[in-house]
């Protein structure tokens, strides 16, 4: 199994929205994705409540069944399609991938 880990960063505005806005249209949309795409086991989005220094505003967590469906995952059109809208609104993103 392979989980792969996402950390956001959002702009304080972007698409005409806030990053509160922001933060949970991302969610739906990568959330849309459950169910529609091979070797995807789960994918959850959460959004941050604490609002320190150091927390990011949102994350994604998400488990594969290997390396070849989270490669699958990411040239998938369905994400793909999500790339720039989540990029016009993101100022840092750090990411994890890890077999488990």
């Amino acid at each position: 199994m392979v989980k792969h880990i996402v950390m956001w960063h959002l702009k304080d505005n972007a698409h005409g929205n806030d990053l509160q806005t922001n933060a949970y249209l991302i969610k739906d949309k990568l959330e849309a994705l459950r169910g529609r795409m091979p070797g995807l086991i789960a994918i959850e989005v959460g959004i941050d409540f604490s609002n320190t220094l150091s927390s990011a505003n949102l994350v994604l967590y998400s488990e594969f069944v290997d390396r070849e469906a989270l490669n699958s995952y990411q040239a998938h059109p369905d994400h793909q399609a999500l790339i720039p809208f989540i990029g016009e609104a993101t100022r840092e993103r750090r990411v994890v991938d890890y077999d488990a």
